[in-house]
Parts: C-alpha cells; structure tokens; sequence
C-alpha cells in the first residue's frame, strides 16, 4: 500500500469513526469529521499532508498526490 490510499484509508476511516462515536456517546465528535476533512481539503490544494509526512519517514513508498 502506498502513501496515498494509506491516507485515503485513514481519512476515511476516521470519519466514520467519528460519525459512530457522534451517534453513540456526543454529537461533538463531528468536530473531528470536520477537522478531517479541512485537512483533506487543504492538502488538495498545497499537496502537504501531516499523515504522509509521518508515513513516508516510516518507510511506505510514495504515491503521486503528496510528496
């Protein structure tokens, strides 16, 4: 798995983590769906990705998106 879709993966991952958690115990987890997807939508535009960064000195071999 790439950089990218490990990402992608995570992204994904914890917005729907955090819609459960908004269900089950507080509707204050959506701050975490909106955080998430602000820095989804910055990196569209910049290519910085704080997640990539770490994954990249972590050793998984680069996608095309961020670099």
């Amino acid at each position: 798995m790439n950089i990218d879709r490990m990402v992608m993966a995570f992204a994904g991952g914890m917005v729907l983590v955090s819609l459960l958690l908004s269900q089950l115990h507080s509707v204050h987890w959506l701050w975490l769906t909106a955080f998430v997807g602000t820095n989804l939508f910055q990196a569209s535009f910049s290519g910085f990705c704080p997640l990539a960064k770490f994954l990249k000195k972590m050793g998984l071999k680069p996608g095309t998106a961020f670099h």
